[in-house]
């Protein structure tokens, strides 16, 4: 036989490579995909029970401590949440398995409960754990770990939200801000695709993304709107993160045991839902969403959600921060578009994904996330809102442990977390 040169063999080992990822991917997508459809559901019937019997938000300061004495049963009090997912994949540090099962049930309860949170950040510490098991069955290796806990976070991101792309670009975009691990892009793709399909199987996410039917060509005066929406996303963006940091540190501070700290925020959230009057901050509120882009405004609703978000998460319920962020955007850009000259559902949606933008620090996961919710239309707005409130968000974002290693005004080396 002949011996093969360097180019064959460079191709060779390319091709097992996307063999090796396209079974491990698919593998990770199906398993990942179907752990998130029960997640889905099961969220779904825990806000369905609370609408059907609203008087079960008085379990709230109850619910909050047994979040915490089952972690703390666990070995899992300390656990950082998303923030340990992150720092799994930049410095290979290994999740355990029992953190699926433990975001899962905690998460559920606190929906059930009335605790203002989403679902799609519980999901990446989902996603995150299970596909580290799996690349620990799979014996892989500390790079190829690293890759298919990506793949897991897009996985379960994907089968949640229906936004696919959206999931594998902000897998391998939230971790590093200014360095993308491409060598995760297809396998990340193929894993969110396959949970997709997972979910769509189950009937979930059939209809694609929110209703805006009045978005804007791209002209002057709309680049001019689009740019001032952006600006205003950056400093909400930063009001959000600043308050979800403090938080808890206030809660640390004057209730030291994280038990009747956990109590103390159920019963807070708990006080201030009987002052509002209704539910509407409680949970993820989704279906608040859809309504201010169908025309309703609710001028003082970002500043209550980020109350809400900030008295639940910040006293040890479990959830996420993502659906809450666009809640935040949303209902502020209803709120201030139209004073800027926008139409009332473009400005919710530009608002949603440029708040989404810089407390993430993703702006093309941000565009990508306007392309996959609303459509094609209106994109370039879309992309100018979140380049703005990325610029101008500064180093603030939503996870503590995320690295941002290039300055977001100069070409040059910065290397430090947000805060």
């Amino acid at each position: 036989m002949f011996p093969l040169s360097d180019r064959a063999k460079a191709t060779l080992n390319t091709g097992l490579a996307f063999a090796k990822w396209l079974l491990y991917s698919c593998l990770t997508g199906v398993i990942v995909g179907l752990v998130a459809v029960a997640f889905h559901l099961g969220i779904d019937a825990a806000a369905e029970a609370r609408e059907t019997y609203p008087r079960i938000i008085w379990l709230l300061p109850l619910a909050g401590p047994a979040i915490i004495l089952l972690y703390r049963i666990c070995g899992m009090e300390k656990d950082r949440g998303t923030n340990r997912v992150l720092v799994a994949v930049r410095d290979a540090e290994r999740l355990k398995l029992r953190t699926a099962p433990l975001i899962f049930l905690s998460t559920i309860c606190t929906h059930l409960a009335g605790g203002s949170a989403g679902r799609e950040g519980a999901a990446l510490q989902l996603g995150g754990s299970l596909s580290a098991y799996i690349g620990r069955k799979l014996r892989l290796d500390e790079k190829d770990e690293r890759i298919i806990v990506m793949c897991g976070m897009a996985a379960a991101f994907s089968s949640l939200f229906g936004t696919p792309i959206t999931a594998a670009l902000f897998a391998i975009e939230v971790v590093t801000v200014g360095r993308m691990y491409y060598a995760a892009l297809v396998p990340c793709l193929l894993s969110a695709y396959t949970a997709a399909l997972t979910a769509h199987g189950f009937g979930l996410h059939t209809l694609h993304g929110y209703p805006v039917h009045d978005a804007l060509p791209l002209q002057a005066l709309p680049i001019l709107q689009a740019a001032v929406m952006g600006a205003l996303c950056a400093v909400l963006s930063i009001f959000f993160c600043q308050v979800m940091h403090l938080a808890p540190k206030l809660y640390q501070k004057y209730f030291p045991d994280p038990v009747l700290r956990a109590a103390v925020g159920g019963a807070l959230v708990l006080l201030l839902t009987l002052l509002v009057g209704s539910q509407t901050y409680n949970g993820a509120g989704d279906s608040v969403i859809r309504r201010l882009l169908a025309g309703e405004t609710i001028p003082e609703a970002f500043l209550l959600k980020i109350l809400f978000t900030a008295l639940t998460l910040g006293a040890g319920f479990r959830g996420g921060e993502i659906v809450p962020v666009l809640f935040t955007g949303c209902a502020f850009g209803t709120w201030a578009g139209p004073l800027l000259g926008l139409p009332h559902a473009f400005s919710g949606a530009l608002g949603m994904v440029g708040v989404f933008c810089g407390t993430t620090n993703c702006p093309l996961t941000s565009t990508l996330l306007a392309f996959e919710l609303f459509g094609g239309d209106g994109l370039p707005l879309y992309a100018l809102c979140c380049g703005v409130s990325f610029m101008l968000s500064g180093y603030y974002g939503l996870y503590n442990e995320q690295k941002i290693i290039y300055s977001k005004l100069k070409p040059e080396w910065v290397d430090k977390k947000t805060h």
